[in-house]
């Protein structure tokens, strides 16, 4: 039987899966770092407080992408460069989502309203990352060889969605509400559609490496067609709302490192 967890386990068993699905994951978090990092430096004095949580998600994505690497060194498998089509942050960047590149390689301060594009942007792709990492919790939490990193990726990802709740809340009090919302239902309508041909172009090269049937490939795409589907007619109110979370000040502490999942 077809399922997200057969798939995955799949992907896991063979070699050159494995790799091309770490090095895509590894090269996207690290981009996320440099973005994070990029932004903290360039928080305007009005919010220099908040410099020190962007500082610490950058953090958490960089140790994201050297975790995926030593999940490729340990097996002796070295990264691939990853197909343009399956870059998901990089995709995302060139159709105007977030914060341009170009924009952040400038030591010029980032305006008020350029931090909650930042936030909202982080909004929307940290829920996709966040449903991702808890569905490979499900499966693979006990897993001799990645169950920790997954476990800790997973937490992360989780503590990254609560602090864009709550740094956009306080924004939206500020009086920036029409403008978040706006920000995010713009988001999110570019994300599902990004991610959905992100998704179709990695399950190709996923089929080829694993010798999947047509059938199973055919099956495969439709099944993430009907996810867009869903996600275009419903699904996406769930990346636009704003709730408190439990976990607040999910990003005011020390950061865990790789030591604590050797």
């Amino acid at each position: 039987m077809l399922s997200a967890k057969s798939l995955f386990e799949e992907i896991l068993h063979d070699d050159e899966s494995f790799r091309l699905f770490c090095s895509i994951a590894a090269s996207g978090e690290s981009q996320g770092g440099w973005e994070n990092g990029r932004i903290a430096a360039l928080v305007p004095e009005s919010e220099r407080t908040l410099a020190p949580k962007v500082a610490r998600h950058g953090a958490d994505e960089d140790k994201h992408g050297r975790i995926f690497h030593a999940l490729m060194k340990k097996r002796g498998l070295t990264p691939v460069d990853i197909p343009h089509e399956t870059d998901y942050t990089m995709l995302l960047e060139k159709h105007g989502i977030g914060l341009a590149h170009d924009q952040l390689r400038r030591d010029q301060p980032l305006g008020v309203q350029d931090i909650v594009t930042y936030l909202a942007h982080s909004r929307v792709t940290e829920q996709r990352a966040s449903e991702q990492m808890d569905l490979l919790r499900r499966y693979f939490a006990d897993h001799p060889d990645i169950g920790r990193a997954v476990r800790m990726i997973s937490q992360d990802e989780d503590n990254h969605l609560a602090y864009c709740h709550e740094e956009l809340l306080r924004f939206a009090y500020a009086g920036h509400g029409q403008a978040i919302q706006r920000t995010l239902r713009t988001c999110a309508l570019a994300e599902i559609r990004i991610y959905r041909d992100v998704s179709l172009a990695v399950m190709d090269h996923m089929g080829r490496l694993l010798g999947w049937t047509r059938a199973k490939s055919a099956l495969l795409a439709a099944g993430i067609h009907a996810v867009y589907a869903y996600e275009r007619a419903v699904g996406w109110r769930r990346m636009v709302s704003l709730r408190m979370p439990e976990r607040r000040d999910a990003l005011g502490g020390p950061a865990t490192t790789m030591a604590d999942i050797a």
